[in-house]
């Protein structure tokens, strides 16, 4: 897998997508934050980039997406800029971190105006690892269902209440690339195993078979 934290976004890529917040501030502080956050998830980065897997940790938040193919990101470039999209003149990638900017920039000034605050809440640019085999896709997709353990927040992965282990088992967030993830690991009791496995492997508590 490449660790460029910087490099551009290509579509039909898989990436591995963090921030976290400045100093000791923290990015959510009540339940309202978190799914204000994963609203705008949905509104700004799914028409861009399909979203496997998420974890949203009191100060940092994880993502593994899929950036959309190049016909979905033009339509969308056109939606949004009211231009045709033109190799020449424009950058895909360069659009689809700019949705990233305005997901982010929406959610802290909303952020602020909440709890009386100014400044910047994230630190700098989001970065991102590409995966560059399946291998890597189901290495991002372990790493981020076990973060909440992994900080101890909870006693095993599948508890934590922002992160997609249980809505990707239940179907419940409809905007969750739900089927791509299952069919990467033969379905729903794949999906399960994968983590039990690899929990014993690393040590963790095994998830709970929902």
């Amino acid at each position: 897998m490449s660790n460029r934290y910087y490099g551009p976004l290509h579509c039909g890529g898989y990436y591995h997508v963090f921030s976290r917040a400045v100093g000791d501030e923290k990015v959510f502080r009540d339940e309202e934050n978190y799914q204000y956050f994963l609203d705008r998830l949905r509104h700004h980065i799914s028409p861009v980039a399909a979203v496997l897997a998420y974890s949203l940790m009191p100060n940092h938040f994880h993502l593994l997406i899929r950036v959309r193919e190049e016909k979905e990101v033009q339509a969308y470039f056109l939606l949004v800029k009211k231009i045709s999209y033109n190799p020449q003149q424009h950058d895909l990638s360069d659009f689809v971190v700019e949705r990233f900017g305005n997901c982010l920039n929406g959610y802290v000034q909303a952020f602020n105006k909440r709890y009386r605050r100014k400044g910047g809440l994230f630190m700098n640019r989001i970065r991102r690892n590409r995966a560059e085999e399946t291998a890597d896709i189901l290495t991002f997709l372990f790493y981020i269902h076990k973060n909440a353990v992994h900080h101890g927040l909870e006693q095993q992965i599948g508890l934590w209440p922002y992160d997609s282990y249980r809505p990707l088992i239940s179907g419940d967030q409809a905007w969750l690339e739900r089927e791509e993830v299952m069919a990467l690991l033969d379905g729903k009791q794949g999906f399960i195993q994968f983590h039990r496995k690899l929990s014993v492997a690393n040590d963790y508590p095994t998830p709970n078979e929902l």
